[in-house]
């Protein structure tokens, strides 16, 4: 649709005012007519990290980059927004300040923009040295009945890889018809890797080169890795991660919508809480560093502690000091705790058009501890089973004393009775109190078609059958039946999972779909609170993206487990070296499905072993898969394609990043609420015999 809605019209000059100061942002006002642009001439030296922008809406979308100078304490930039990408339909331009004690980044929110348009961005200095350009597009009207096609990511590591996707997916958009072309890009995190490799201490981690991408400036060794240990050392990794040029074409061609994972903090962390070798720290200052490096090099409108200004984050001043106990709701009970979470709240939602309401979640900041990494859980891991953890005692161990019938005292694990030290605590919980009554109030008042829940990690189970395993193969499986592959995401959470998919059946919520990261990984299926032989009664459908470049569990079982007897439940090397991802079908088909393929390469004959019961949920698991998704929605269906690229060890010399390894799309039709949806699978291109 054309023109601006109503309600965009409503909105005043000192609305706008208000929205730019509340996220720190100078306001570049469109004016009637088009002005004249200054003298400009491009200078990328002088903007190392490119230009982004961010959180798109019908009105107004916020414009980054950042411009150090050599002397001084501040600088002056100026802002052009235009219609053109040269510039000769300039339609807002503004004023805008970089600090040095902001990293001299630089926000801007261009406003009274039209919906649903393609604008070009530059920023320049005073002498007239400019920023590349950057293509930016706002969001659909609220009443706008177009499709909406958006691609979803994760976890880019430019230490280890790399980023061969950005290049594919900003190639194929350039080269997309207008109506094919993407709304916007959704990242879900690990927009950095705080673990820092340097390669003259380890030259390669699996078949992978080790990258120098710099020295963290008062770092610390955890392992053979390198970790921030102050807001300086954030900034260097974020630029370090900008400095590739494939994330700087790809944020000067998409606006991003962003929230964090648990790398932009600490790998193993929660809350303002790190873990090292299994030892947990109080580190509150430090997640006050990883707010506000993520506030200033990515563009979004998320809220910060330090209420309005327009140039900088302002960080509360806290203290490391021991959290000795949770509340009710399983958050650090201790101010300084409390006072560094709450710098930043990044959860928020966004509508683009009639047909999709997108709601972000925070799943680090407000998280407990997952109960299945705590050193008392390790009792029930084996060297037998590598990977696996006994369903029943995940159940009983994230429920606490929330598990229906009583928590138990003990829980068997073979001839052993491990005590439940999860029997007095309350539920697991990732979501928190508050993000939670929020999360419930967004999904039940969306008018959206679909409800799209952007939930950072994934939220499908991830099981097997190894009570299935043939005798003698290894010792008898000491659970009671099925394992999960432990915790580490939203999957673990079965309580407060099964609290969020019991109001979507009872609020008669439909259109209701998860997109999701972190796994390193594609999957597709569905949204359900349990698996057999409890009722499997889905409620929505699912999509996780596989990485942008880390390496998953795929590629680790290449180089694990040597000759270990469950090794075929993983990986199968063949003549030549070619490794085959058995866990593929360990996953969706169960332990027979694997071992038959692993020993005949067989798929028909694999398929015929498949255990049902195992997992209703997949249609599509690929445990070693790289590249990006893109979601298209409209009135009627859903879709979700994968586009998977060959492990990017190496940069791709073509300009279209490389061939790719398959695309495969996953579609719904639209059910009405109390219906189960459907899956539709095509696959495109590619062979992903393994993963279906």
């Amino acid at each position: 649709m054309n023109g601006v809605t109503d309600w965009t019209r409503s909105l005043t000059r000192r609305d706008f005012i208000a929205r730019a100061a509340a996220i720190g942002a100078t306001l570049a006002w469109a004016r009637p007519g088009f002005a004249k642009a200054q003298a400009w001439r491009e200078r990328r030296d002088l903007y190392p990290e490119g230009v982004a922008s961010g959180d798109p809406e019908p009105d107004s979308v916020v414009l980054w980059t950042r411009r150090p100078f050599a002397a001084g304490k501040r600088g002056m930039l100026t802002v052009e927004v235009a219609l053109d990408r040269d510039f000769r339909k300039l339609v807002a331009t503004a004023r805008a300040r970089v600090f040095a004690d902001s990293d001299w980044t630089c926000r801007a929110l261009a406003a009274q923009l039209k919906p649903a348009t393609i604008y070009w961005y530059r920023f320049v200095d005073d002498e007239g040295n400019g920023s590349r350009v950057g293509r930016t597009m706002t969001a659909p009207s609220l009443d706008d009945g177009r499709q909406v096609r958006f691609a979803f990511v994760s976890c880019q590591s430019v230490n280890e890889g790399k980023q061969n996707a950005w290049r594919r997916m900003v190639w194929e958009d350039v080269h997309a018809p207008a109506e094919r072309q993407l709304n916007f890009v959704l990242h879900l995190g690990d927009f950095i890797y705080e673990v820092v490799e340097y390669p003259e201490e380890i030259a390669h981690r699996y078949d992978r080169t080790v990258y120098d991408i710099g020295r963290i400036p008062d770092g610390r060794k955890v392992g053979n890795f390198h970790v921030p240990t102050t807001l300086d050392g954030y900034r260097m990794v974020y630029r370090a991660h900008l400095a590739d040029p494939d994330i700087q074409e790809a944020r000067a061609w998409f606006p991003f919508v962003c929230i964090g994972d648990n790398h932009e903090f600490s790998w193993q962390g929660w809350q303002s809480t790190i873990k090292y070798d299994g030892r947990p720290e109080p580190a509150q200052p430090l997640r006050v560093a990883a707010n506000q490096a993520w506030w200033e090099f990515i563009p979004s409108r998320v809220a910060k502690a330090s209420g309005p200004g327009l140039d900088r984050f302002e960080p509360p001043k806290v203290q490391v000091a021991p959290i000795l106990r949770v509340d009710a709701d399983g958050l650090g009970d201790e101010p300084n705790n409390r006072i560094a979470i709450a710098s930043m709240t990044a959860y928020r939602a966004m509508r683009f058009g009639k047909h999709a309401e997108l709601i972000i979640t925070d799943f680090h900041s407000y998280t407990m501890e997952d109960p299945l990494t705590r050193r008392e859980a390790e009792a029930f891991s084996s060297r037998d089973f590598p990977e696996l953890f006994p369903q029943e005692a995940a159940e009983i161990l994230e429920a606490g004393r929330s598990y229906p019938g009583g928590a138990p005292d003990t829980i068997a694990f073979g001839d052993d009775q491990i005590a439940n030290f999860r029997k007095a605590e309350s539920f697991f919980t990732v979501l928190g109190r508050k993000q939670k009554a929020w999360l419930k109030g967004k999904l039940t008042s969306s008018k959206a078609t679909w409800k799209i829940w952007a939930a950072t990690n994934g939220t499908l189970d991830m099981r097997t059958d190894p009570q299935n395993l043939p005798a003698g193969l290894t010792a008898p499986w000491p659970g009671k039946g099925y394992a999960t592959f432990g915790g580490g995401d939203f999957s673990a959470a079965l309580t407060e999972r099964g609290e969020i998919y019991d109001l979507v059946r009872e609020a008669g919520i439909d259109g209701f779909v998860t997109v999701s990261g972190d796994r390193h990984s594609f999957w597709a299926g569905y949204a359900a609170k349990a698996l057999p032989p409890a009722r499997f009664d889905p409620v929505g459908v699912t999509f996780i993206t596989g990485s942008i470049s880390a390496p998953g569990l795929a590629e680790a079982m290449e180089h694990g487990l040597k000759g270990h007897p469950l090794r075929p439940l993983f990986a199968v090397e063949r003549e030549g070296g070619r490794y085959e991802a058995t866990v593929n079908l360990t996953l969706k088909r169960g332990v027979k499905s694997a071992l038959e393929y692993a020993r005949s390469g067989d798929i028909e004959a694999a398929r015929r072993e498949t255990n049902p019961d195992n997992a209703p949920h997949l249609e599509f698991v690929d445990m070693g898969g790289h590249g990006y998704a893109i979601v298209t929605a409209d009135a009627e269906r859903i879709a979700s394609e994968f586009v998977c690229i060959p492990r990017p060890i190496t940069s791709a010399p073509t300009p279209d990043g490389g061939p790719l390894r398959y695309r495969v799309v996953n579609s719904a039709a639209r059910w009405q609420a109390g219906e189960k949806p459907r899956l539709a699978q095509s696959v495109i291109e590619g062979d992903v015999s393994l993963s279906i």
